[in-house]
C-alpha cells in the first residue's frame, strides 16, 4: 500500500470527510457491520488524511488469471456536488473466483471531478469464501483512491490492475 501525505490545503480548508462522518455514510451504507468497517476507514484517515470525497456503489468482478471488474455509483463532494460515476477494468495476476460488492470509495487530493475520468492503477490481494472487507489503494498523479469493499462471493488471489473512471456507463474495460 501507498504512503502519502495529505495536501496541506486539504487540511487547511476543512473542505475533507472526517473519519466519523464517514463511518457514520459507511455504516448507513453497508449496514450496521461498525467493528470492521470503522477499522478500515480509521486506517485509511490515519495514512492518508480526511478525503476530499467519496463514491458510494456497487460493483461486480470475476477473474479466472486475468478479470474485469465492472461498477457504478454517486461521487460526493462537499464543494462540487454529487456526480454519477462508472467504472470498470481489467487486471491479470495469480487470481481466481468472482464477487459483488457494495463499495465506498474514498477520494484524497481531486482537484476536479473530470480529474477522476482516468486510470487509476494498483495491487490487490483477495482471500475470502463468502464476504468480508478489503481495502486497496489506488493512484493516478496526485489523486489517490482507497476502494473500502464488501461483498459476497469466493475469491483467492493477487493481481495488478487499473481502474478507469467514466461518467457513462461502458462495457470497454480498456
Amino acid at each position: 500500500m501507498l504512503t502519502l501525505a495529505p495536501a496541506p490545503a486539504q487540511q487547511a480548508t476543512g473542505t475533507g470527510f472526517s473519519a466519523n462522518e464517514l463511518v457514520d455514510t459507511g455504516n448507513a451504507f453497508f449496514g450496521e457491520v461498525s467493528s470492521g468497517l470503522a477499522s478500515v476507514i480509521e486506517r485509511s484517515v490515519s495514512a492518508y488524511g480526511q478525503p476530499n470525497g467519496y463514491i458510494l456503489g456497487q460493483e461486480g468482478s470475476g477473474a479466472i488469471f486475468g478479470g474485469l471488474r465492472y461498477g457504478e455509483g454517486t461521487l460526493y463532494t462537499r464543494n462540487a456536488g454529487t456526480h454519477r460515476v462508472y467504472w470498470q477494468g481489467p487486471t491479470l495476476g495469480v487470481d481466481l473466483g468472482a464477487d459483488g460488492a457494495r463499495t465506498m470509495i474514498l477520494v484524497y487530493n481531486l482537484p476536479s471531478v473530470p480529474a477522476l475520468y482516468t486510470r487509476f492503477g494498483g495491487v490487490a490481494g483477495s482471500a475470502y469464501l463468502v464476504g468480508g472487507f478489503g481495502l486497496t489503494a489506488l493512484r493516478a498523479g496526485d489523486v489517490t483512491l482507497v476502494p473500502v469493499r464488501s461483498g459476497l462471493g469466493a475469491r483467492l488471489g493477487i493481481n495488478v490492475g487499473y481502474l478507469k473512471f467514466t461518467p457513462e456507463a461502458t462495457w470497454n474495460p480498456f
